[in-house]
């Protein structure tokens, strides 16, 4: 074939058929071969441990949910990092079987069009757990299940299995998924304490600032006990947004707001803070000229000539001088807005409202919930999810999670009886709580079943994070979901039919009919 590279896991797929040239994101046709490759790698180790019917233990589990985090849309456009894992992932292969051979690179090996496509809907879902569980190692909290069964599922991927055993394997993915949310979750509540409802300002202070992107909280947790009492002001940018709803980052009083929007308005938001950057996990974009000897990555993020903040030491933690040092130097931000941003209703926080919550609801002054969770994105066309939110009638509340409430969270949409239009749950991982806070509502409301609730789904979907989150809910028993701005290129029209008859899977159309059917139920 001519193509230089094929990709398809985002949502970004170019003409939603497949990037050949260079990703839509910004990833060269080496950084992707290369990523095709460290899979490979992956797989051939999982088909090792496979054939000596062994686990991954604890060190070697670990580094393949951190691989699979590495090639996630928009982690790591560094070839170079890519390379050291694929040397680490080689030679653990060797280690554990010096005669065994690499299975077969990249997407487009496997030839049946369907097969093809649930092996890669299988693939992207690890993808995203392993984010999930990567975020859940760095506080403590590991499920050794969760690495057993990311090994078995790669297996699924290179041996011959029908189409009805890999769809089983999907949804087994989905069910994975859910562990891994709520072991996060349990990581993250047992550190930072519960979300409380906060109010975040979107204005800037006096001081210098780092800006904090990104998804690891305990990253931003060293940054500001290393940075208390300096003068410098902490803030959040896109998914960290949900840093201050928890009592142990807000109680620091220079984590003093949150900068800008979603992830890809970096290249209008970056120049004018005018202080270092850290991205610590996905989401970084190509890097502009005008920002680019102040922007770091750490964790699993990487950029060409973008200086990385090592990992911690065993018992030890991050060196964030150099981004403490060159603040210490910088002129404080430019000011984008000046707002206040309404957060922390995740699972907790809303079982505290839930009899206000459950009045509501019987009153009729709730008439119905909409999850507009998920990921935000370029696209003119996810204007849809600003103009649903606007359109929806003024008895709905907006239960949101993920960087997708950038399209409606500053929106003047009111409350209901106090109780905030848009519910922000937190970072796209807290639609694990968007499920639980459906769960009790609909054991609030003595349901035998969960899509009973009067609540429908509207999702926007960007990578391979949003995938894990989908298969988390169709495995948790949802259906009817919209998704947009677009089907995912990667599902067949074989698989597509499959999801649309067994769990009711839709494209979004236009707002107005789409608000009319959410309305009526369908």
């Amino acid at each position: 074939m001519s193509e230089e590279m094929f990709c398809f896991q985002c949502q970004e797929a170019c003409g939603n058929t497949g990037c050949t040239v260079r990703g839509v994101c910004g990833k060269t046709a080496e950084t992707a071969n290369k990523m095709d490759r460290l899979i490979a790698e992956l797989k051939r180790i999982a088909l090792i441990l496979d054939e000596q019917h062994t686990a991954p233990d604890h060190e070697l589990g670990l580094f393949m949910i951190q691989a699979l985090f590495a090639t996630i849309t928009n982690a790591n456009f560094d070839p170079a990092r890519i390379d050291e894992l694929i040397r680490r992932a080689e030679s653990r292969a060797r280690r554990l079987d010096p005669e065994s051979l690499l299975p077969p690179v990249g997407v487009l090996s496997e030839t049946d069009p369907d097969k093809r496509s649930l092996k890669e809907l299988i693939l992207y879902g690890l993808k995203g757990l392993s984010a999930y569980a990567d975020h859940a190692a760095m506080l403590g909290c590991e499920d050794s299940s969760i690495y057993a069964f990311v090994c078995r599922a790669l297996v699924a991927t290179v041996r011959p299995h029908s189409v009805e055993e890999l769809t089983a394997m999907v949804l087994e993915c989905g069910r994975t998924a859910v562990g891994a949310m709520e072991l996060l979750d349990r990581a993250n509540t047992g550190a930072y304490g519960h979300p409380e409802i906060t109010r975040v300002k979107t204005g800037v202070g006096k001081n210098p600032g780092i800006l904090v992107s990104g998804h690891d909280l305990r990253d931003l947790r060293e940054l500001l006990e290393d940075t208390e009492g300096l003068g410098i002001d902490i803030y959040t940018h896109s998914e960290m947004l949900p840093a201050h709803y928890y009592p142990e980052l807000k109680k620091f009083r220079h984590l003093v707001g949150n900068y800008g929007g979603a992830w890809y308005r970096q290249d209008r938001e970056f120049g004018p803070f005018h202080g270092p950057i850290l991205m610590t996990t996905n989401c970084i974009t190509p890097v502009k000229p005008e920002y680019r000897d102040r922007i770091f990555t750490t964790g699993m993020a990487g950029y060409p000539g973008v200086p990385h903040i090592a990992d911690r030491p065993a018992g030890g933690r991050k060196d964030f001088s150099p981004l403490i040092e060159l603040a210490k130097k910088c002129p404080p931000p430019e000011e984008l807005d000046n707002l206040e941003i309404v957060g922390g209703f995740a699972h907790h926080q809303v079982g505290l409202l839930a009899d206000k919550v459950v009045e509501a609801v019987k009153s009729g002054a709730i008439r119905r919930f909409v999850v507009m969770a998920g990921c935000d994105g370029r696209q003119s066309a996810r204007k849809y999810f600003t103009e649903v939110a606007e359109s929806l009638p003024a008895d709905t509340v907006i239960l949101t999670a993920g960087c997708a409430k950038y399209r409606y969270n500053k929106l003047p949409l009111g409350d209901i009886g106090g109780i905030p239009r848009v519910l922000d749950a937190g970072q796209c991982n807290d639609s694990y709580s968007l499920a639980l806070i459906a769960m009790k509502l609909r054991d609030a409301f003595g349901l035998d079943d969960l899509n009973k609730l009067p609540l429908s789904f509207d999702l926007a979907w960007y990578e391979q994070k949003a995938v894990a989150v989908l298969l988390a809910l169709l495995a948790l028993g949802f259906r009817d979901i919209r998704l947009g701005p677009t089907l995912p290129a990667f599902l067949s029209p074989g698989v597509a039919e499959v999801l649309v008859k067994n769990f009711g899977i839709k494209p979004i159309t236009e707002p107005a009919g789409d608000i009319e059917a959410m309305m009526a139920g369908r």
